[in-house]
C-alpha cells in the first residue's frame, strides 16, 4: 500500500489511472467538483475505487463542509450552511445549537455514504484570531476554544452516525493566519503561551480518527520548516502536545505554500511524521513520481488507518437513506428555527 491519498481526473477513471491505481495501490483517493456528475455516477465512480484496491473500507474522501466548500450540491444534493452560520447562534442556546450541527452534518453525512464517499474533511477546528484572512471565515465553528472543540464534537458524532468519518483540520491551527496557504505560506509568529489557544480545540478532539495538518510555518516551535514539513511540531505538538494518534495526512501538496517537486514534498512529509501524503489534482506524471519516491506504508501507518477506517460503516437501500436524511434535516430546521432572529 502506498502511503499517499490521490485525486484524479474526472468523473470516471482513465484507463491509465485505473492500471496505475492498481498497479500502486495508494492508501486511499480525494473527490472534486470534477469528478461529481450525479447520484448514479458517483455509486459507480466509488464502486471502481473499492474495486481496484481489492479493500472494502478503502478511504474516499471529499471536502463537503458546507457554504462555500461543498464539492456535492444541486440539483443533486440538498444545500447545506456554512458550519459557521450554525455557529453563530451557539449562545443563545448551546444544547440546541450541539443537536442542530449533529443532526445537520448526519444528514451531509449519509448524502455521502449513499454513493459510497466514506470519509468527509470536516471539521475546520481552527480558531480565528483579529487580522485573519478570510479563507477560514465562516467555516470556523465559533470564536473560542471551547465552543469549537463542543460543536467540532458534534460534527464528528453527526457523520459517525451515517458511518462516515471525519478528518479534524488544519492541525495545529489555521485560525491566525494572514495568508491563505493555498496561495502563499502564512507565518505565524506569536508565542507557544498564545498558539495554546489555537491547540485546544485538536486536544479537546484527539481522539478524532483522522487530522489534516496545516501548510504554516510558526517560528516559535521551528524557525523553518512548515508543520507539514517539520519533524520537530508533528513529534512534539501534534503527536505530543495535542495527544493525536490517528491517521495524520498532509494538506494537499500542491498548494503555493510549498515549494519545490510535489513527489519530493510527500516524501519530506512522510520522514516529518505524516502518515500519508495528499496529492489532490490527478496529474499522472505527479503520482508516479510521488510512487517512485515514497516506501511502503509502515505498520503504524497501517495500524492507525484500521483504527481510523474502523467507524466506516457502508449503508445500502436509498429509500431509507433518504427517510433518515429527511428525519435529520427536519429536526435540525425544528431545533434553529427559534434561535433565528
Amino acid at each position: 500500500m502506498l502511503p499517499a491519498i490521490f485525486g484524479f481526473s474526472g468523473p470516471e477513471l482513465t484507463p491509465e489511472e485505473r492500471a496505475f491505481f492498481r498497479q500502486v495501490d495508494p492508501l486511499g483517493y480525494i473527490l472534486f467538483a470534477r469528478n461529481v456528475v450525479g447520484r448514479t455516477q458517483l455509486k459507480q465512480l466509488t464502486a471502481s475505487l473499492r474495486d481496484i484496491s481489492g479493500r472494502s473500507d478503502v478511504p474516499i474522501l471529499i471536502d463537503q463542509e458546507g457554504g462555500r466548500v461543498a464539492r456535492m450540491g444541486p440539483p443533486e444534493w440538498s444545500t447545506y450552511p456554512a458550519a459557521g452560520k450554525i455557529a453563530a447562534l451557539f449562545d443563545r442556546d448551546p444544547e440546541a445549537t450541539l443537536a442542530a450541527m449533529r443532526h445537520n452534518y448526519r444528514a451531509l453525512g449519509l448524502d455521502l455514504a449513499e454513493v459510497g464517499i466514506s470519509v468527509d474533511c470536516a471539521p475546520v477546528l481552527d480558531v480565528p484570531a483579529a487580522g485573519a484572512h478570510s479563507v477560514i471565515g465562516d467555516r470556523a465553528l465559533g470564536t473560542t476554544p471551547e465552543q469549537i472543540g463542543l460543536l467540532g464534537g458534534a460534527v464528528l458524532e453527526g457523520l459517525a452516525d451515517a458511518g462516515v468519518v471525519g478528518v479534524i483540520k488544519h492541525i495545529p491551527g489555521h485560525g491566525r493566519a494572514e495568508a491563505d496557504s493555498h496561495q502563499e505560506l502564512p507565518v505565524v509568529n506569536v508565542s507557544r503561551e498564545e498558539l495554546a489557544r489555537d491547540l485546544a480545540p485538536f486536544q479537546a478532539l484527539a481522539g478524532a480518527p483522522m487530522a489534516m495538518t496545516a501548510h504554516i510555518r510558526y517560528p516559535c516551535w521551528d524557525t523553518d520548516q512548515c508543520a507539514t514539513l517539520s519533524a520537530t511540531i508533528i513529534r512534539d505538538v501534534i503527536r505530543g502536545q495535542v495527544g493525536f494518534d490517528g491517521l495524520l495526512m498532509s494538506d494537499d501538496l500542491d498548494m503555493k505554500a510549498l515549494h519545490g517537486s510535489v513527489p519530493e514534498l510527500a516524501s519530506e512529509a512522510l520522514r516529518a511524521g505524516c502518515d500519508v501524503a495528499l496529492n489532490c489534482w490527478g496529474d499522472m506524471a505527479v503520482m508516479r513520481g510521488i510512487a517512485e519516491q515514497l516506501p511502503e506504508a509502515d505498520s503504524q501507518a497501517r495500524r492507525r488507518l484500521t483504527r481510523a477506517m474502523a467507524g466506516y460503516r457502508p449503508l445500502e437501500g436509498a429509500a431509507d437513506i433518504a427517510e433518515r436524511r429527511a428525519e435529520a434535516l427536519a429536526l435540525r430546521d425544528r431545533l434553529l428555527a427559534p434561535l433565528v432572529v
